[in-house]
């Protein structure tokens, strides 16, 4: 049998409303600390862009409780603004979806409940929990195919022919940089690239097969090119050169 007079305060009434909702859920309560309180990295996570961003954006959170299900979805919990008795609760957004994920998701915005927390379990369960599951799903699928479509696209470095050189462009990946750098390839200020020389064609063989055999675990592909060759004027076009190859040194 419920209690007729439930304690109001919000830590109580997270406490109670955790367990009436469907599923495991469990209570954190966020006290206040004297003004700082450190709540921004909870508030700035609440999915909302309707009442509850509002008020969040009109007042500061002095303290608030975090619901949590078992599979990680969580709820947020603040004091209505003003003098009326009630709470704010609104959905938390998952911080391990890349930001491309939300893109066209529409925002379980959050809903105003009364003190009661048996009474708020109902809404939240009928009316917000529904439009949060919803979106999750929606967030989910969009990083998947985000992933997917990264391990489709595996990244490479293209070695070029220059002469008896081999040149790479400047990665972005510090990795590779390191990589490049720690098997005998030199920064060429001037043209912001990388180069090995082939003063020494055997070390420079053996230095692109243990570079490559390490991008190769990094799950970078290294691919071997010859420079696009410009026929003179007057004579006709040179054959296209062979499609690049894989193959860690050259022939002599």
């Amino acid at each position: 049998m419920h209690d007729p007079a439930p304690d109001l305060a919000l830590g109580s009434f997270a406490a109670v409303l955790s367990g009436e909702l469907p599923g495991a859920w469990t209570s954190t309560y966020h006290p206040n600390r004297g003004g700082t309180t450190g709540h921004n990295a909870l508030t700035d996570r609440v999915w909302d862009l309707n009442d509850v961003a509002d008020a969040l954006a009109r007042d500061a959170v002095d303290h608030c409780a975090v619901l949590t299900r078992d599979d990680g979805t969580r709820l947020f919990v603040a004091d209505r603004p003003g003098s009326g008795e009630g709470y704010l609760i609104a959905a938390v957004a998952p911080a391990d979806a890349p930001a491309e994920a939300f893109r066209g998701v529409r925002e379980p915005d959050g809903i105003e409940v009364a003190a009661d927390p048996f009474s708020a379990a109902e809404d939240i369960r009928y009316d917000l929990l529904p439009r949060y599951d919803k979106a999750l799903a929606q967030v989910r699928t969009n990083a998947l195919r985000i992933a997917a479509s990264s391990a489709a696209e595996p990244e490479h470095v293209v070695m070029t022919w220059s002469g008896g050189t081999l040149v790479v462009e400047r990665p972005d990946c510090e990795d590779i940089t390191g990589v490049l750098t720690g098997h005998g390839f030199v920064l060429d200020t001037e043209r912001d690239v990388f180069v090995l020389s082939g003063d020494d064609s055997a070390r420079q063989a053996a230095s692109v097969r243990a570079a490559g055999h390490r991008l190769s675990e990094l799950g970078v592909g290294v691919v071997l090119r010859n420079p696009a060759v410009r026929p003179a004027l007057g004579t006709a076009a040179a054959m296209a050169p062979p499609p690049p190859v894989t193959a860690p040194h050259r022939s002599h």
